[in-house]
C-alpha cells in the first residue's frame, strides 16, 4: 500500500517519527457473470414474494411489486429526515444469494433460510459475498434492464418476523419466534443481500445471466 508523503521544510523532508498513516491501494473495476437464480413478486398483502418466470422493470421499479414507485417514505433506515417524508425509492428491487442465507441459516441454527421469507426479488448466483458488492454496483440483464446497488439490506425485525413465521411453519426450530426475529437482527448481518434502484427499465428472465459491473473503490480517508 502506498503511504503519505512526510511533509517537507527549506532543509529537506521532516522525519517521520511515529511512522505516517498508510492510505489505501484503490481498487479497480471489475466485471463478473452471475446467474438469476430466481425471480420473485411481492404483489400479496404480506411481506412474502413468490416464483414467477419473469419481472418487468420500468423506472418505478418492478410492475406490480409493492415497493414499486419513484418515492418511499421516510422510516428507521433514515432517521436524519422526519418519519413520513418523501424521499427518492432507492429500494425497489432487493437481491440475495443462497449461499448467504446457508450461513444465516447455520447461525440461527436452522437447516433453511427461503429468499421469499425476506421479501427477495432477485436470487443471484455466482458472485462471492453478494451483500459485499460496492454502491454503485451495475447489473445489466440481456432483457435490457440495468440495476444500480445502493447498498446493503439492512436486516430488520419485520423481516426477522417473517423469517421466524416461516420457520416455525415448517418446524424447522423449538425457539419461540419473538427470539427468532430478534436473532435474525444479528445474525443477517452481512449476509441479508442488498438493495437496488432500476437505472434502465426492461425485463428479466429466471435463468439469465447478469453482467455485473463492480466499480473502481477506494477508501476515503480524512
Amino acid at each position: 500500500m502506498a503511504r503519505r508523503s512526510a511533509p517537507v521544510t527549506a532543509e529537506g523532508p521532516m522525519p517521520d517519527l511515529f511512522g505516517a498513516p498508510e492510505v489505501p491501494a484503490s481498487l479497480p473495476g471489475r466485471r463478473l457473470k452471475a446467474r438469476l437464480a430466481r425471480a420473485l413478486l411481492a404483489d400479496g398483502r404480506g411481506f412474502l414474494t413468490r416464483d414467477v418466470a419473469a419481472l418487468d422493470l420500468t423506472l418505478d421499479g418492478i410492475t406490480g411489486d409493492r415497493h414499486a414507485g419513484p418515492a418511499r417514505k421516510a422510516d428507521a433506515r433514515v432517521p436524519w429526515y422526519p418519519r413520513g417524508t418523501p424521499i427518492r425509492n432507492t429500494r425497489q428491487v432487493s437481491l440475495v444469494a443462497m449461499d448467504e442465507l446457508a450461513v444465516l441459516a447455520a447461525r440461527l441454527g436452522v437447516a433453511q433460510i427461503r429468499p421469499e421469507w425476506l421479501g427477495a426479488n432477485l436470487v443471484v448466483e455466482g458472485v462471492a459475498r453478494l451483500t459485499g458488492l460496492p454502491v454503485g454496483t451495475r447489473l445489466h440483464f440481456p432483457g435490457g434492464a440495468a440495476l444500480v446497488v445502493e447498498g446493503e439490506n439492512a436486516p430488520c425485525r419485520h423481516a426477522g418476523q417473517a423469517v421466524a413465521e416461516g420457520i416455525a411453519e415448517l418446524g424447522l426450530s423449538a425457539m419461540p419466534a419473538a427470539d427468532l426475529a430478534l436473532a435474525f437482527v444479528t445474525a443477517a448481518k452481512g449476509l441479508r443481500g442488498l438493495v437496488a434502484w432500476v437505472e434502465r427499465a426492461g425485463s428479466l428472465q429466471a435463468g439469465a445471466e447478469i453482467s455485473v459491473r463492480v466499480p473502481a473503490q477506494q477508501l476515503w480517508v480524512p
